[in-house]
């Protein structure tokens, strides 16, 4: 891909006014995160309340990196890793290195903690880190299994909500997916930007469309990457009556299920060698796995219960590399009954707080007060028992992710709804990949079909989202819309770079239309 010129990109980014008289803007004293951190920390100071400016303020923690190409900066990129509940100054470190090379040399990167989140004002509703680790140690892990499990389950979130209710009602109604859209606009503000240059993954993508419905004048360029159906995020139904849970309405379970499939299909395929749980075919290996979650029903290893072993395992698809093989490593040691270890964890960010609490009330207060769940805590058996005779643990897990809604005590005060076809300033890059399991591709598909004007790029490839599953073709795509604004052609798909329990990775090819070439996109 050949790089834009500097007068070129710098003329895209200016152009189009911002919409409106903007509202003031929070100052931003950048300082080093850590001595000797290449990243820059700062406090951001907003309302609680955007109907109410004057009254109380929250804290937002914000990051940023900057432009690593001296003398070729455009701008700032805003980055959201999803969740809801996902940590911006820990997960944009984290991940800093996938970023397109062209895109770190031209644009800062800054990301932060949302309200409720992390080392921002946060949603924490014990008195202590001893008293929430009491209460996580009470409730199964995974997902309840059998009749004493539930009522465990279900009393220690109604335990969670009573809590959550007695330590900051007013915050509660104040962490919607449409305050964290005006706080992001404030940040545009802060760091002098026009117009907003932005790339969301996951949750983060409905926080994206959000934005668009709410500022649509303001976008200069929005990467939506995995993507959220926003109708099927603010559902059908009235909010006393759902009929199903916005995990399932976004269809996770049967994407799961389906990626699930795939990867015992793809470790069946080759050798031991490669996938420790091969049993040297894909119908033998699918039984294999079948085999060990029954036995795990009766007989747990170690602290590895059935419900455990799915949860863990419907999470380790998200990352391919490592990701597969390291699971194929845990199941062939429970095949064995040995208790495997946890999945690692990424080493600590050189940032102001590397481990703040995240605990579970966090993606509740946000996924509860704004996406409507059933309210019957009853419902979600019933619920379970339909999704696994369909998608099996994928079923049972997606739905019991949930729960927590049930008995919520808050409703987002300010919860935007749509429309979601406001004609934007400029075009939106929605990003699909064929096989995710959480944000399934035909959310990416609704998506692109629900703004105004967008452009799906599809993503031929395994994981959730393109920027931890790579594929050169797709960052090429990326750098080249981010800098100018250039979009794929309609209908361009791209390979993602290496395929699962193999060495070998070759370099994702571009396809548009008929055909496609390999290894002509530069990272």
């Amino acid at each position: 891909m050949a790089a834009l010129t500097a007068a070129a990109a710098l003329s895209y980014s200016l152009s189009a006014p911002t919409d409106g008289a903007p509202a003031a803007a929070v100052e931003l004293d950048w300082q080093p995160c850590v001595q000797a951190s290449p990243y820059n920390c700062a406090t951001a100071t907003v309302p609680l309340d955007y109907a109410e400016p004057g009254g109380r303020a929250i804290e937002l923690a914000v990051v940023k990196r900057k432009a690593t190409g001296p003398g070729r900066r455009i701008g700032t990129l805003f980055f959201n890793p999803g969740g809801p509940g996902g940590p911006g100054t820990i997960q944009m470190p984290q991940l800093y290195d996938a970023f397109p090379r062209e895109v770190r040399e031209r644009f800062d990167i800054v990301s932060w903690d949302p309200r409720g989140i992390g080392s921002s004002t946060a949603v924490n509703c014990f008195a202590s880190p001893a008293d929430a680790t009491a209460w996580a140690a009470r409730k199964p892990a995974g997902f309840p299994v059998g009749e004493q499990e539930r009522r465990t389950w279900i009393t220690a979130y109604q335990d969670l909500a009573r809590r959550c209710h007695e330590r900051d009602p007013e915050l509660l109604r104040h962490v919607s997916t449409a305050d964290t859209a005006r706080d992001l606009d404030r940040l545009r503000q802060a760091v002098g930007e026009r117009q907003l240059s932005y790339l969301g993954i996951s949750y983060g993508t409905y926080l994206g469309a959000t934005y668009a419905g709410l500022f649509p004048g303001n976008i200069r360029a929005m990467v939506l990457d995995s993507n959220v159906d926003p109708r099927a995020w603010t559902g059908d139904t009235d909010d006393d009556s759902p009929r199903t849970t916005t995990f399932l309405r976004m269809g996770s379970d049967r994407s799961a299920a389906a990626v699930l499939d795939r990867f015992l299909t793809l470790c069946g395929s080759t050798d031991s060698a490669h996938c420790a749980f091969s049993a040297g075919s894909p119908r033998a290996t699918r039984e294999k796995f079948d085999r060990l979650t029954r036995r795990l029903r009766e007989h747990p290893v170690g602290g590895w219960t059935y419900g455990r072993t799915a949860g863990d395992t419907i999470n380790s698809l998200y990352a391919v590399h490592p990701g597969w093989a390291d699971l194929a490593g845990r199941l062939q040691e429970l095949w064995l009954g040995r208790a495997p270890q946890p999945a690692a964890q990424p080493p600590a960010q050189p940032v102001r707080e590397p481990e703040p609490y995240l605990g579970d009330e966090q993606a509740a207060a946000v996924l509860c007060s704004d996406s409507p769940n059933p309210r019957d805590t009853g419902a979600y058996h019933a619920l379970e028992e339909a999704g696994a005779h369909l998608t099996g643990d994928a079923g049972r897990y997606w739905t019991w992710a949930a729960e927590p809604c049930a008995s919520w005590p808050a409703v987002a005060a300010d919860r935007y709804r749509g429309p979601w076809d406001k004609p934007t300033a400029h075009p939106v890059l929605v990003i699909g990949t064929t096989d995710d399991p959480s944000t399934p591709y035909w959310g990416a598909q609704a998506m692109a079909a629900t703004l105004a004007d967008a452009r799906l790029l599809t993503h031929d490839g395994y994981g959730h989202t393109a920027l931890v599953n790579p594929s050169s073709c797709v960052k090429a795509h990326v750098s080249r819309y981010l800098i100018g604004g250039g979009l794929p052609p309609k209908g361009t798909r791209c390979r993602q770079d290496g395929t699962p329990f193999s060495e070998s990775r070759p370099v994702g090819g571009l396809a548009t239309g008929g055909g496609g070439t390999a290894g002509d996109a530069a990272p």
